[in-house]
């Protein structure tokens, strides 16, 4: 053993400078794992640091946009604020800046740019997570939607979204209204106008049908009444606090809901009036609030829709088709290839003129004074087209000494347009043609193919459906209409409550979004007759008053009411939204950061 050690010593003596340099060499083997071990565990805390700043970025930027919508909620008026140099809002210096800042007392600093820009601080971060935001309303005005790019900061990390924020309103639903009862004003009788669940008498509801199908979302400030399989395939919701429905009698049959009973929802409150879509008719707020003026028609208006893009109108009380000041100081002609010529729409034959493409149409009552009033002298010969000569005089002034009214076969006053048609008998029953066909009303008869993109029309009175409106491309063109009064499906009956020539044809199509802002949306003589058959509207209804479109005697229509699913995203140009609002998100994406950890656009 001792001569073995010894042997092995003098190996090793002999091997001394080997193992030095093995030493060495596993020593810096050594050294280097150690390095290596602190250098990643050190670059595994700076990258864990990193990712959550970039995660918290994209919060930041998400917490920008719900900041954002908190402020159109308090003041709706400040879609008009943003910062005009952002390159979201204003990309070219040779266009008028879509947006503005706000006056100092409301400034905010959300809306910073650059390097010495400021920014939002997100609530409860310390100041440690910020966002800034841009503005782009340039659809605003069309579409009710907002663009908004917010971006996200935390550390040095930026992270960018754009989000479309959508007024939520009427056209959220297929189906909405206010009272589910007749209108006082349009069949009388003395319900009260009160909600259901607030103590109005039972006798007072309409109810629906069992042949009625209503494919798509449905709300009522009201109570709904059901009696018989209608089939809901929508989620429903109600201003009752109790939610659910009614059935006027225990022998009723339940209503089918393909996704649950009627939820509460809170009530939702309808404008005044729809003369918030006139002023989009002036010319002198071009600068301002009107960058593109719409077009005033007065009096009695038909309006047919044509193939190509183009629409022919006939309005014979128009003098002037857009206006300047409010009250009106004068009126304006200069958009005549747009709106059409007085000569042209004071004729028999009309003006045709091109569908206003994402911009919206206005006919007025004709003022008692003004620049667009009427007196009994005035004549327009064959534009009345009864060949009468005269603009129905009688019917501009309250009572005249001896009133000779233009008169159809059941001596029902006539319009210039020729409205009540030959032989139909008074449309309500003990309101008079008068109040239906008044001379001096603000009223629009329509139907026709529409194309040629979106168009809202709306009316000071009544809307009068007259035929069907269709879409020639469903994924372009877009209708809405606005009666400050009713809007009827036209369907006119002799004495006898038999069809009048011209208006036989069963069924009925209405592509539109439908809204009577006071009133109704019903059917001319639904309770009498025989059966009409089927009422299809592709769209969206709303209004304050259940309209009743026919009765369980088999009269008028049944409906098959379809939504509309591109009212998710966007609506018929100034569609008029509730008297208070909120903002939803409709779509987001994250893009590229738009922003530098300094401020500056990358």
């Amino acid at each position: 053993m001792i001569a073995f050690i010894s042997k092995r010593l003098r190996i090793w003596k002999s091997d001394d400078g080997v193992a030095m340099v093995m030493v060495i060499g596993v020593g810096v083997v050594l050294t280097l794992l150690v390095v290596s071990g602190i250098a990643l565990s050190l670059g595994t805390l700076k990258r864990s640091a990193s990712d959550s700043d970039w995660n918290a970025a994209l919060a930041a930027a998400y917490a920008g946009v719900e900041e954002y919508q908190s402020r159109l909620t308090d003041e709706p008026a400040y879609v008009k604020y943003g910062n005009p140099d952002s390159t979201f809002s204003n990309p070219s210096a040779s266009t008028t800046p879509k947006v503005q800042l706000p006056p100092t007392t409301k400034a905010n600093p959300a809306f910073g740019l650059g390097t010495s820009g400021t920014w939002a601080a997100v609530a409860g971060s310390s100041g440690k997570s910020k966002f800034r935001y841009e503005v782009d309303n340039l659809k605003y005005g069309d579409t009710g939607t907002i663009r908004l790019r917010s971006t996200g900061l935390v550390g040095t990390e930026t992270r960018t979204i754009i989000a479309d924020l959508r007024q939520k309103g009427f056209i959220d639903f297929l189906y909405f209204t206010d009272y589910e009862m007749s209108d006082p004003a349009i069949v009388g009788g003395d319900c009260q106008v009160i909600h259901l669940y607030e103590g109005r008498d039972t006798s007072c509801v309409i109810q629906f049908a069992a042949t009625d199908v209503i494919g798509g979302p449905v709300h009522s400030n009201d109570t709904i009444v059901i009696c018989g399989a209608t089939r809901f395939k929508g989620l429903v919701t109600t201003g009752n606090p109790a939610g659910g429905y009614r059935k006027p009698q225990s022998t009723c049959v339940n209503g089918v809901f393909d996704l649950g009973q009627p939820t509460y929802s809170p009530s939702i409150s309808m404008p005044a009036t729809n003369t918030q879509i006139k002023k989009e008719t002036r010319t002198d707020l071009t600068l301002t609030d009107v960058p593109r003026p719409g077009c005033l028609y007065t009096g009695p208006t038909k309006i047919t829709f044509l193939t190509g893009g183009k629409m022919n109108v006939k309005s014979p009380w128009t003098k002037f088709t857009n206006v300047q000041g409010d009250p009106v100081t004068s009126g304006d002609n200069s958009l005549s290839a747009q709106c059409g010529s007085i000569a042209a729409l004071q004729s028999a034959a009309g003006a045709d003129v091109p569908v206003p493409a994402n911009n919206v149409v206005y006919v007025q009552n004709i003022p008692l004074t003004g620049i667009n009033s009427a007196t009994q002298a005035e004549t327009i010969g064959a534009a009345t087209g009864n060949g009468s000569g005269s603009r129905a005089a009688a019917c501009l002034t309250a009572n005249t000494a001896s009133p000779t009214k233009l008169q159809n076969n059941n001596n029902v006053s006539q319009n210039v347009l020729g409205f009540p048609a030959n032989s139909e008998k008074p449309l309500v029953a003990g309101t008079g043609a008068d109040a239906s066909y008044g001379c001096r009303n603000g009223d629009v008869f329509i139907q026709g193919e529409l194309s040629g993109g979106a168009v809202t029309v709306a009316s000071e009175n009544y809307v009068y459906v007259t035929g069907d409106i269709k879409y020639k491309d469903a994924d372009t063109d877009m209708l809405g209409l606005i009666g400050n009064n009713a809007v009827w499906v036209y369907n006119p009956m002799d004495s006898s409550n038999t069809s009048i020539s011209g208006y036989t044809t069963k069924d009925r199509r209405i592509d539109a979004a439908i809204l009577s802002v006071a009133h109704t949306f019903t059917v001319q003589n639904y309770g009498v007759g025989s059966s009409r058959g089927t009422l299809t509207v592709n769209g969206a209804i709303s209004q304050k008053f259940r309209g009743p479109v026919a009765t369980t005697g088999g009269t008028g229509y049944s409906k098959n009411y379809v939504y509309d699913t591109r009212y998710r995203y966007t609506a018929p140009p100034k569609f008029l939204s509730p008297v208070t609002t909120t903002y939803g998100i409709n779509v987001w994406v994250e893009v590229s950061p738009v922003f530098k950890g300094s401020g500056a656009y990358r």
